[in-house]
């Protein structure tokens, strides 16, 4: 597998889904083969994070993963960059390429991104666009593997708005032959361009997709339950949209008890507690949260050895 940059998860194969899942894996084991080869490649080299949104999760995994496969990590918010004067995104990338050896960029414009791959030549990962989050999506299909082994005929519903993790989360599991199913009200269904891309992959894959507004309905005899959070960053007029979302879409005891006893629920963090889903159900024994966080270390540092062996 020879992986230049990570854009979206539409452009990946199944195999080469799974493939990552296998790599994460590894390492996750602290498979000391691995870490030797990883060790061996990554030493001294350096990645770069450019990040125009706030991070935890994502910001803390990359620099983690790095510095464990022994390379070096430069965080770089917009503020300490001239495109934050206006300097183009091209003529930013052509210079990281000639410091660091790979970059993660977290934007609000996915167009930045493409602009940032036109013009480079190391490998670019997307860290979140306004459009995608691929890596949030190839860790969150690890955590399923580890749980129920094999995505085929799963029945997954994500409860909630469509948004970037949706897109790329939905295109994973959709290639690895799940049954999709979306509960969210008619006016934030996900967008023609993404619905065109989800029915393209269902047609090679054996897998299926529905939208309905009613989450109890969806989420009946399901093997995985998703949601997020009801306000994105950037989201505008946010009282409006939690009046549209609230109550009825917030995961709930009596929502989780439509779907199977042994249903995992997940999370990409952060919550709103009490908002998108119940105290009880993040901190309750189906929730896998804190797994699907462990899982972001170990997808990146499998994402870097990847791109740079």
């Amino acid at each position: 597998m020879n992986m230049k940059n990570l854009i979206s998860i539409s452009e990946l194969q199944d195999k080469e889904i799974l493939q990552m899942v296998k790599i994460a894996r590894k390492f996750k084991k602290n498979d000391n083969s691995s870490n030797i080869r990883a060790s061996y490649k990554i030493k001294n080299k350096t990645l770069a994070l450019i990040f125009q949104k706030p991070s935890t999760r994502t910001r803390l995994s990359f620099e983690v993963a790095m510095m464990e496969l022994g390379g070096n990590s430069i965080f770089l918010s917009e503020s300490d960059l001239q495109i934050s004067r206006g300097e183009l995104m091209k003529d930013t990338s052509r210079t990281l390429s000639k410091y660091v050896d790979i970059v993660a960029i977290r934007t609000y414009n996915n167009s930045d991104i493409q602009e940032f791959i036109d013009n480079s030549s190391i490998p670019v990962i997307n860290a979140l666009s306004n459009t995608n989050h691929p890596c949030q999506a190839l860790s969150d299909i690890q955590t399923i593997i580890e749980e129920k082994k094999t995505l085929r005929n799963l029945k997954i519903t994500w409860i909630g708005d469509s948004n970037n993790v949706l897109n790329d989360f939905m295109f994973a599991a959709l290639k690895l032959g799940a049954d999709f199913s979306l509960a969210c009200p008619n006016k934030y269904s996900p967008k023609k361009q993404v619905l065109k891309v989800a029915d393209e992959i269902m047609a090679e894959n054996n897998s299926t997709f529905s939208i309905m507004t009613d989450p109890i309905k969806a989420v009946k005899d399901s093997d995985v339950v998703v949601t997020d959070r009801i306000i994105s960053m950037g989201d505008k007029n946010k009282e409006s949209k939690k009046k549209v979302f609230l109550p009825k879409y917030r995961v709930t005891e009596k929502i989780m008890s439509n779907a199977k006893d042994d249903a995992i629920f997940m999370h990409c963090l952060p919550a709103v507690r009490g908002e998108e889903v119940s105290e009880k159900v993040i901190d309750g024994k189906n929730s896998v949260i804190w797994q699907q966080v462990e899982n972001k270390l170990h997808m990146h540092k499998a994402l870097i050895w990847s791109m740079l062996k």
